[in-house]
């Protein structure tokens, strides 16, 4: 599913006018579809009170059919209009004639009538303006939406919806005005829309459905990056036969870890374990094996030799040569500190020298992670001196030091700089975060619909680059390894948060989340296919 912006979603409703669907049929299908995915937010809609704010375009026209059909499920429903409807709106017809209770804003002195509804219903929706509107709020309109602001302070308990999303943003620039509600959910018609996932306006969508309106369902290949959603990642799973071996799932060495990062190879390894890698090896200095043996007993190891106390030898650059044919993937940085020797050995391992007079070894498919991108940084044109067949997987500050922007720069518009990186580098890249950015080189590209704060702590990138590790050792592509990883790491985490809350999650939580979501994922597809 395609992510797009208002002009592209303009277009796609202005050819299927031209194809026969008016559009009083996509309003009716999109007031329904709300309606709908309403209903399986709150679960029970019988008896709920339910507020509609409503505006005076589309958006409102598309609030005033989903009151009718939450009024048909047995819900109580409010309309507070704002502006008047047009003349002959077919919609409000149905609203008198079931009785439906308006209140029109102009007429409400001093909110009178909209502070007592709010002090009473369980639900507010927001369907008060659309994509079309970028003008600032001001007057009546920021009342009416300070209110409701204020109430759910008040009252937490009140759930708040946006209709395609919450009035005020800018649904391609994901600018909001200071009047936009924070809310608990945003239905979106037909496909997402960029600004969604663009800061500030992005903390200000809650959770996110995408509803089918009956728009044409062909969009543009390079129309813009795809929403990660559950049936691409149900359909790329690899398959695991019962005559396998261990062999047949993939071998992934992992070189990570340091004095000041002991964890980091105890999550990445099993990261790479809980998605199904056939066989897990860590690199690391003696020191270190002792430290982890006991907590990572499923992985074999190669220990390497240390020059001084927690620092690795050069001499273990040509050991991990005579040993990379043996995997199927590098996973390296996790953990490894920034000190001299450990830059060298990182470069020497990835870069090759323009005027070598002999070719390193061949490389296994690297998935590149922390210090492993944090001494890549400095050198002129890396990217051409190391392999394409290569995942990085930066959050925003190692993305600015690879790209000699600001973290901030990097932050104004993640999905562009992705895929314009991921073009000019030749790499797959992952730029973590919230609403993390998959791209490849050929123009393909992800968003991941989790923004989950309990994900923002220590090590849990550590397990996300050994589940995209892990994945591309079964056999799927870069591109597909690492959204692959991202979605089950995003769900993970929502799993978590569902138990504990955001507050306190740490990244071993997220371990034996991993195989779960697999397994619902599978068992999702196996259905489908046995209908």
């Amino acid at each position: 599913m395609k992510v797009l912006t208002t002009a592209q979603m303009h277009q796609l409703e202005e050819n299927s006018v031209k194809s026969g669907v008016t559009m009083e049929m996509l309003m009716e299908n999109a007031g329904q579809a709300v309606a709908d995915e309403a209903g399986r937010i709150l679960e029970d809609i019988r008896q709920q009170q339910i507020l509609i704010l409503i505006g005076p375009g589309n958006n409102g026209g598309d609030g005033l059919v989903a009151a009718r059909h939450l009024h048909d499920a047995g819900a109580k429903v409010f309309l507070y209009l704002f502006g008047q409807r047009p003349g002959r709106d077919p919609t409000l017809k149905p609203i008198r004639e079931r009785r439906i209770k308006r209140i029109e804003a102009e007429k409400d002195d001093n909110l009178d009538e909209l502070t007592k509804l709010l002090a009473s219903v369980d639900t507010v929706i927001d369907a008060l303006f659309g994509t079309g509107t970028t003008r600032p709020f001001s007057g009546l309109l920021l009342m009416v939406l300070d209110r409701v602001r204020r109430v759910k302070i008040k009252r937490p308990d009140v759930k708040t919806i946006a209709l395609d999303i919450p009035s005020g943003l800018n649904a391609d620039t994901g600018e909001a005005d200071p009047g936009c509600l924070y809310v608990d959910n945003t239905i979106t018609l037909a496909f997402p829309k960029p600004g969604l996932f663009k800061f500030p306006g992005a903390e200000r969508v809650g959770e996110i459905s995408v509803v089918d309106i009956g728009l044409p369902g062909f969009v543009e290949e390079k129309a813009g990056p795809e929403y990660l959603a559950d049936e691409w990642a149900k359909s790329v799973l690899p398959e695991r036969s019962p005559q396998a071996n261990k062999g047949s799932f993939g071998k992934v060495l992992v070189l990570a870890g340091s004095i000041n990062y002991i964890g980091a190879p105890y999550l990445a390894c099993n990261g790479a374990m809980r998605v199904g890698a056939g066989l897990v090896t860590l690199a690391a200095i003696g020191r270190l094996q002792a430290i982890l043996a006991n907590k990572l007993t499923e992985v074999t190891y190669l220990p390497l030799p240390e020059s001084r106390p927690w620092l690795i030898a050069s001499e273990a650059i040509k050991m991990l040569f005579r040993q990379f044919e043996q995997y199927n993937v590098l996973l390296m940085g996790c953990g490894m500190g920034q000190n001299e020797a450990v830059v060298r050995l990182i470069r020497s391992i990835l870069l090759s020298h323009p005027k070598a007079k002999t070719a390193k070894p061949k490389l296994p498919s690297l998935v590149l992670d922390a210090d492993g991108l944090n001494a890549l940084a400095g050198v002129p044109k890396w990217w051409d001196l190391m392999p394409e067949d290569a995942i990085l997987t930066p959050h925003p500050g190692e993305m600015a030091r690879l790209t000699g922007m600001t973290a901030d720069e990097v932050q104004l518009d993640r999905m562009e700089l992705t895929r314009k990186m991921a073009g000019e580098w030749h790499k797959t890249i992952v730029l973590k975060g919230a609403h993390t950015v998959i791209a490849a080189p050929d123009g393909r590209s992800q968003i991941s619909h989790v923004a989950n704060a309990g994900l923002a702590s220590a090590g849990t990138g550590d397990v996300l680059a050994g589940a995209i590790a892990g994945l591309l050792a079964q056999g799927l592509n870069l591109f597909d390894a690492a959204a692959a990883g991202v979605y089950i790491h995003g769900m993970a985490g929502e799993a978590v948060k569902a138990r504990l809350g955001d507050t306190g999650m740490i990244a071993s939580d997220l371990l034996p989340e991993l195989p779960v979501i697999i397994k619902q994922l599978k068992a999702s597809r196996h259905s489908e296919e046995a209908e």
